[in-house]
């Protein structure tokens, strides 16, 4: 009786969640467009002799941020399960774009 109990809980609690897969797609759209929005005021304002370097180094701290945080919005995003907000995340086209679709 118990293992019925658990096993229907257990089948309750994973409809509940939202697709990984679209998850990790809109949380990656999301990260990219809003620390590149930041990172390119950043380059632009560099003098111009230092922008190229000011982007390779840009490119390597992102890899690296996103890596260690995407796993923590990718949770969070199948624990909403929002398949609408997912979508916005994943659509968006512009860090603007990206912000509206989590206020």
């Amino acid at each position: 009786m118990r293992r019925a109990v658990v096993i229907a809980v257990l089948g309750l609690l994973a409809a509940c969640k939202g697709d990984r897969d679209k998850c990790e797609k809109a949380c990656r759209n999301y990260a990219t467009l809003l620390y590149w929005d930041i990172a390119d005021h950043a380059i632009q304002a560099a003098p111009p002799a230092e922008r190229d370097a000011l982007r390779k180094r840009k490119l390597g701290e992102f890899s690296s941020i996103l890596e260690n945080g995407v796993d923590t919005c990718i949770n969070q995003c199948t624990s909403a399960n929002n398949d609408k907000q997912n979508e916005c995340m994943t659509d968006a086209k512009t860090a603007a774009e990206a912000k509206k679709c989590v206020q």
